[in-house]
């Protein structure tokens, strides 16, 4: 028997590059490999590394044309134009008759795709006429989305390697249909669904069987990486966040033995970057700790750099933590605040305090950690005043802003009880801006975006000494990006319109509120770049918003403000590099 697993291509107007690995069709291969030998099975990434060619937008996306009007080239733009990443689907379809499976099997991850992966099953079986199988997060969230098509056979829901195999024999007639656990399929006309049962322990399932896919083809830089986990589901139960239809509430660990093996087998095999896909990497800080000392060991020379992509819960940091991690070979430290509101964490039942997230930081950064800090915007429950204040808040610390909109994803607690429509799924995407409620509309998701970026930009400046936006708007500098950014912030600041930067000239950004970002920035005070320098942004905002006044005010980094022609005592100039 041969089975094909597919990762499907993804149509957006962007892709995220670095995490395609499915190493969820991979860790199905080996199961399959341990526990039924004469079964072959093919993994097939139709996704990841097979470029990216235009795509008509969809009707339920037109809306956002009036957001990315235009190709912006400056260093704020977002998108612009819709694609599809990834192998076309004629060139799936070709791939798939050549290879002649008894079986296809196919990934749908992610609601907004839940479509794509729906048109290879319908060429599967227009060319094939071999059963169908599907499963991942949207599949365990939303089956009968993907069982009612007449394309999709049977679906499985949560955890998929002792479903998959028990699945498997029941096709060579083993097992009933009814003894599979975790289960979707069609009986007489009305969908089934068997029970949701435990998965194989952690330690017994084999390491993902990598065999199909080439070290080349996923990249941190130029050095090859791959996927690992140490843990299955989370402890905590956060509103917005749907892991628990996956993979259950049992929060599960594995070994640190299992890990090293792991670990040794993937650096055996040229991987150089390892990035853990945990949903909670460090809820068991002592077991984490003692990982990273093994680590050390193994590695003294930091031959295997390690990063946690998926996001780290700075609940579980402490000093002697982000020390072992650091001298293990952490470099970057994604960090999920969310928001810096105590209700809205309260709210979406996330168990965290500012103050655990500021000591984070300041010892994050005094190690020489590059941060991301990650925010939600537009949460149902959420003001546009708390949205600003995270914004601000984060703007003073040494961390890139990782914003990203609210959506909704089925089944996530969140989204319990609404009836979410296959617009609403299409619409489960950053890029669609698809929430808005009386506390905030989608310009004001907009703005805050795009001010991200803006502020982003100057973070990443590389100055001499901190000083004044409006100093360093009137300097000249070398590079060309620089250049652009600052001279937009500059008419900007004069009159009060963004614009966006394309070859054929500027044109005027008109669904941007200066308003709302020149809130930002005074709330903010100053910005602190990722080298720690300052730029002290008060200046700027007030003049902005309040172009009749002649007084400068100057905000300090405890947030006094002062009027002065030469600003706080002891602030320097800066050139821009």
């Amino acid at each position: 028997m041969k089975v094909a697993l597919v990762q499907p291509p993804i149509q957006d107007f962007y892709d995220t590059d670095l995490r395609l690995q499915p190493i969820g069709l991979c860790y199905l291969k080996a199961a399959v490999r341990k526990h039924l030998p004469g079964v072959e099975v093919i993994v097939k990434d139709y996704h990841g590394g097979c470029g990216r060619k235009t795509a008509a937008l969809p009707k339920e996306l037109e809306y956002l044309s009036d957001y990315y009007p235009v190709p912006d080239k400056s260093p704020f733009s977002l998108f612009h134009q819709y694609y599809h990443f990834g192998r076309s689907f004629d060139e799936i379809e070709t791939d798939l008759l050549a290879m002649k499976p008894d079986l296809v099997g196919i990934s749908s991850l992610f609601t907004p795709y839940y479509r794509e992966a729906l048109k290879i099953a319908a060429r599967v079986k227009k060319t094939l006429s071999v059963p169908v199988i599907m499963g991942g997060s949207h599949a365990s969230a939303a089956a009968d989305s993907l069982l009612c098509s007449p394309h999709v056979d049977y679906v499985v829901r949560g955890e998929g390697e002792r479903a998959f195999v028990e699945f498997l024999r029941f096709l060579h007639g083993s097992t009933a249909i009814e003894a599979v656990p975790n289960l979707a399929y069609k009986k007489d006309g009305r969908l089934c669904f068997n029970p949701i049962e435990e998965n194989f322990p952690l330690d017994d399932i084999p390491f993902p069987d990598l065999a199909d896919l080439s070290p080349t083809s996923y990249a941190f830089g130029v050095r090859p990486l791959t996927f690992l986990i140490t843990s299955r589901s989370c402890p905590h139960r956060c509103s917005f966040c749907s892991v628990h239809t996956t993979f259950g509430k049992n929060y599960r660990l594995r070994s640190i033995d299992d890990v090293l093996e792991e670990i040794e087998l993937r650096y055996g095999q040229g991987y150089r970057v390892i990035d853990f896909e945990d949903d909670n990497l460090t809820f068991y800080k002592n077991a984490f700790k003692e990982l990273c000392r093994r680590l050390i060991a193994r590695f003294p020379g930091r031959e295997v750099e390690f990063v946690a992509m998926n996001g780290v819960s700075y609940l579980s940091l402490d000093e002697e933590l982000l020390e072992l991690m650091f001298e293990a070979g952490f470099s970057h430290l994604n960090l999920a605040l969310v928001s810096s509101d105590k209700t809205v964490r309260e709210t979406t039942k996330r168990p965290h305090t500012s103050e655990s997230y500021l000591r984070v930081v300041r010892k994050a950064f005094q190690l020489g950690f590059k941060i991301v800090s990650y925010q939600i915007l537009g949460l149902p429950n959420e003001s546009l005043g708390s949205m600003v204040q995270t914004l601000a808040c984060n703007s003073r610390l040494p961390v890139l802003l990782g914003a990203s909109p609210f959506y909704c994803t089925p089944d996530a607690p969140i989204a319990r009880g609404l009836d979410l429509s296959q617009q609403d799924y299409l619409k489960a995407r950053l890029t669609a801006m698809a929430v808005e409620t009386q506390e905030f509309g989608r310009e004001d998701i907009y703005t805050l975006f795009v001010t991200t970026r803006i502020i982003n930009f100057l973070k990443g400046l590389r100055l001499t000494t901190s000083a004044h936006l409006a100093d360093l708007l009137v300097r000249p500098c070398e590079d060309e990006r620089t250049r652009i950014g600052l001279e937009l912030l500059k008419t900007l600041g004069e009159s009060e319109r963004l614009f966006f930067w394309t070859k054929k000239g500027l044109v005027e950004n008109k669904k941007f509120k200066p308003e709302l970002f020149l809130r930002v920035l005074l709330g903010a005070g100053e910005i602190t770049c990722q080298d720690g320098n300052k730029i002290f942004v008060g200046e700027f905002a007030r003049s902005a918003a309040f172009p009749e006044r002649s007084i400068k005010f100057w905000i300090t980094p405890n947030n006094e403000s002062h009027t002065s022609a030469e600003g706080p005592k002891g602030e320097g100039r800066a050139d821009v590099r």
